[in-house]
């Protein structure tokens, strides 16, 4: 089963598969200069807002996401993991490589 998850930010959609975190799934963007940290909730590289839908959310490191963070859909990519569609807002260091050079007709 794959979820649809949307960037608010660019209109581009993704697919993320069941079990799946949105980093993994978002890096099959295949867009150059998406950064990529740690991949285990340490570095903070991948900060989103989950606005819309539902995530199981793995261990972060409180330095980047704050419980007050958290009970605002605040995560990082690493450790989201869909439960539903999702739309979200890129926040951390991500946000200005997703929106560079962005077609809006884009979908995966």
């Amino acid at each position: 089963m794959n979820f649809q998850i949307l960037i608010e930010d660019t209109g581009e959609t993704y697919a993320c598969a069941e079990g799946e975190t949105l980093l993994k799934a978002m890096e099959r963007l295949g867009r150059k200069g998406i950064p990529v940290g740690c991949r285990g909730g340490g570095c903070g590289v991948c900060k989103v807002q989950v606005t819309q839908g539902d995530c199981q959310r793995r261990r972060m490191s409180r330095a980047h996401v704050t419980l007050a963070d958290e009970a605002q859909g605040i995560g990082l990519a690493c450790c989201l993991i869909p439960q539903s569609d999702l739309a979200l807002r890129v926040l951390g260091q991500l946000r200005e490589p997703v929106l560079r050079a962005v077609p809006r007709a884009f979908t995966v």
